[in-house]
């Protein structure tokens, strides 16, 4: 039986019923997912009963295995971290600003897959902005200025020892196994409009959490140039929201969204199981 493909009636994202990820998938039938995925950069598979070798099987299907630099994995695994909330955590929501995940590293991964296992009955929706769609709509002065620049990436706001995740939040009690590491201060650039490798639309690449600068401006005109570019590419009319349902596993293009984590679910747990995608080679 070939995917059934919902689109959501959003600007982006999809819902795909029709396959059983529990079992392996035929070569056609993972042909048609990939093609579904960047039309739709966010796939919804509702009701799936599996476990984490079903998952990181999955995930092999879009490319090998990203690194997860500074979060740890679950007991016996390499490539599964957990998101995890408890019901009476007090620390900040995890990955509450708009981010694509570790843009900081000289290969972002491509997508990341997120499987989940105790679902709030309220909250906790993730929202996604297209980055395609707000190239597309940028005004032409504001796009002519970021065309041609680098962005300065890095994970210290976050994951160095005085950073979000740091040592401060460790002792907070947050349930997540978060390392925070000086090799967090690295740096990389990365073009801020960038073509996608596989589909090669062009997009935004970027976001608030992680560019630190734009390469070759001074610190006011680079204030000034980053403010304008992280209000406008976050939007609503590029937005998507996402409401989570249990045994649902969602996968997503970093290479085409931005996304962040929503609250709204106190006393209650949350957690979800993730792998990452790593880089693909551009289509020839």
């Amino acid at each position: 039986m070939a995917p059934v493909v919902e689109p959501s009636g959003q600007l982006c994202g999809a819902r795909v019923t029709g396959v059983d990820l529990s079992r392996p998938l035929a070569p056609e039938v993972v042909a048609q997912l990939r093609s579904a995925w960047l039309e739709h950069l966010v796939l919804a598979f509702p009701d799936q009963s599996i476990d984490d070798d079903d998952l990181e099987r999955f995930t092999l299907y879009f490319g090998p295995f990203g690194e997860d630099p500074y979060i740890k994995p679950i007991p016996g695994r390499e490539h599964v971290i957990a998101i995890r909330r408890r019901a009476d955590e007090t620390a900040p929501i995890f990955a509450e600003s708009w981010h694509s995940d570790w843009s900081f590293q000289a290969n972002p991964p491509a997508g990341t897959c997120l499987f989940g296992i105790t679902i709030p009955t309220r909250g906790g929706d993730t929202l996604f902005a297209d980055q395609h769609a707000a190239l597309a709509a940028r005004p032409a002065e504001l796009r002519a200025r970021l065309e041609g620049r680098l962005a300065v990436h890095s994970a210290a706001v976050s994951y160095a020892p005085s950073g979000l995740y740091g040592t401060n939040d460790q002792q907070a009690g947050r349930s997540m196994d978060i390392i925070s590491s000086d090799a967090a201060q690295a740096t990389q650039r990365h073009p801020i409009v960038r073509r996608h490798p596989e589909t090669g639309r062009l997009g935004l690449f970027g976001c608030a959490g992680y560019v630190t600068a734009i390469d070759g401006l001074d610190d006011d005109e680079s204030r000034e140039l980053l403010s304008a570019w992280f209000r406008w590419q976050t939007r609503e009319e590029f937005v998507y929201r996402h409401a989570w349902e249990p045994n649902m596993l969602i996968m997503w293009d970093n290479r085409s969204l931005l996304h962040r984590a929503t609250g709204g679910y106190e006393g209650q747990e949350r957690l979800l199981h993730r792998t990452t995608i790593g880089s693909v080679p551009a289509a020839s």
